[in-house]
């Protein structure tokens, strides 16, 4: 390549190739090797890790734990169009307080045919048992809630009482007492 000096620094001759970083090196390889695949669009950790906005870390997690299956472009993760989905599908299995096990079924459903009855019903055993868990804890919160309600109108009923004990008697109610 040959680079023109200008106060300094080199620019890159017009026409001349531009070079990459080692890992943009990487990166644009297996974009191209995807791209050659048929694969639609690919995907850093990076890039899933802002649009999901959780930590790399996380979505590694996920990885170790047999939830994502990404490819390798030599040390980089390559995730594809499916690996994003089955992040997608993991983070609302967990914001819906499923276990890690249920929501590897819910993301292994995913990957097969979703007409199979045996599986539809197992997930459907999850979701059920779930939603009694939840229901469960929403009356023990209403419970609780019932409770802090009568504690904060006995305060304010003591607290009442103890300030028009506490109140000044004014100095014509004193005369009187006299």
């Amino acid at each position: 390549m040959r680079m023109l000096p200008l106060g300094g620094k080199a620019l890159r001759a017009k026409g001349a190739p531009m070079s990459a970083s080692p890992s943009t090196a990487a990166r644009n390889k297996a974009a191209k090797t995807l791209a050659a695949k048929g694969a639609a669009r690919s995907f850093t950790i990076t890039e899933l890790a802002a649009e999901f906005d959780v930590t790399p870390r996380a979505i590694r997690f996920y990885e170790d734990v047999g939830l994502l299956e990404p490819t390798r472009a030599g040390r980089n993760r390559v995730y594809s169009q499916r690996e994003r989905t089955r992040l997608k599908l993991t983070l609302r299995g967990k914001r819906l307080g499923l276990s890690l096990q249920e929501i590897k079924q819910l993301v292994d459903m995913y990957d097969s045919p979703s007409d199979t009855k045996p599986q539809l019903e197992a997930f459907l055993t999850v979701l059920r048992s779930h939603r009694q868990q939840i229901e469960l804890q929403l009356e023990d919160i209403r419970v609780t809630l019932e409770e802090i309600a009568q504690h904060e109108a006995r305060c304010e009923r003591l607290l009442e009482a103890a300030r028009g004990a506490a109140a000044p008697v004014p100095a014509a109610k004193r005369a009187v007492r006299a």
